[in-house]
């Protein structure tokens, strides 16, 4: 039974990743500063650490074959376009990601996968919305549009450079705006398809519902189930990327509130407010991996939206409940 560890395993991809490991029958330790909120731990072994600290990195790594590292300082573009969180951001990642490896090359793990982000892209590739550039080697001469950004190309150079002077296998995939159910749906961290599942939950029949932006700036959206998929693809192929992870099916943040609003059988009303938005236009280009691992993301958004809303519809049910219980 291979022993592996998922880094920020009480997150939202990290939840998803840990019950497809356990499903293949690996034995999975998970490391996060919290328990997973909106699911049961499966996971053989839960550490609650902090990564920063160096002596948590060395301590869950030993007897580890496999690390899965998802855990980072991170959220939607409330949290991470504003500014008001760079210094966090960028220290805290790093700090992650400069102790796993440290420590896994020394206990000998013998492969690392790292989540690197779609916000690594140039900002002067992405100011067309309806034509976004978003290849792999896209990525030079280097300019994201976040600290955030910034920080995750320099921790795929730090994985890149450990392969090549420690001998420890890497796999870089960057993320493309995941979601699902099980995921962050409020207080601020929460990404575009989860604030606007909550919003048009909580609005009645006809409401008005406030919007980021103008609508126009263009998205792709993969459903975690697939993000996982191609995870585990990556991590058994022989291609250290780094390699999109994301769908091809580019939509309008106006687009997405349509198809939430249709799904909950509501007629929504949009007011477009000032807020961060990130870059005007971004999708993914899977050539990359068709060509490396022979398949691509392909279920159609709508199937993922309808889980994703029911889910957090449910979840905001409740809390709607909790909160009247409480004021009686």
């Amino acid at each position: 039974m291979k022993k592996v560890l998922v880094a920020g395993g009480g997150g939202f991809i990290g939840g998803h990743l840990i019950k497809r490991l356990k499903r293949e029958g690996q034995w999975v330790r998970s490391v996060d500063l919290k328990h997973n909120e909106f699911s049961a731990e499966v996971a053989d072994e839960c550490v609650i650490g902090d990564l920063r600290d160096p002596a948590i990195a060395r301590s869950v790594v030993e007897g580890i074959e496999d690390v899965y590292q998802l855990a980072a300082d991170m959220g939607g573009a409330g949290y991470l376009f504003t500014g008001e969180n760079d210094a966090a951001v960028m220290h805290n990642s790093a700090a992650i990601n400069l102790n796993i490896l440290d420590a896994g090359a020394r206990a000998g793990v013998r492969k690392l996968f790292y989540s690197s982000s779609a916000c690594v892209y140039p900002q002067r590739n992405q100011r067309d919305p309806n034509n976004p550039k978003c290849s792999e080697d896209s990525v030079y001469p280097a300019d994201p549009d976040s600290e955030y950004g910034w920080e995750k190309l320099f921790s795929e150079r730090l994985y890149f450079a450990y392969e090549r002077n420690c001998g420890v296998e890497v796999r870089v995939a960057r993320f493309h705006n995941i979601f699902g159910p099980e995921g962050t749906w409020t207080g601020g961290r929460e990404k575009a398809p989860a604030a606007i599942c909550r919003k048009v939950c909580a609005a009645a029949d006809g409401d008005e519902i406030e919007v980021w932006g103008d609508g126009r700036q263009t998205r792709s959206f993969l459903y975690v189930d697939e993000c996982v998929e191609c995870v585990r693809r990556l991590m058994e192929s022989s291609f250290s990327g780094p390699v999109n992870i994301g769908s091809e099916t580019m939509v309008t943040i106006e687009e997405l509130v349509r198809m939430v609003s249709d799904i909950a059988g509501k007629r929504v009303l949009i007011k477009y407010v000032p807020g961060p938005t990130g870059v005007r236009g971004r999708n993914s280009d899977n050539r990359l991996i068709r060509e490396k691992l022979g398949w691509a993301p392909s279920d159609p958004l709508r199937t993922g939206l309808e889980v994703t809303y029911h889910w957090i519809a449910g979840a905001w049910a409740k809390a709607s409940q909790g909160v009247v219980r409480t004021s009686v």
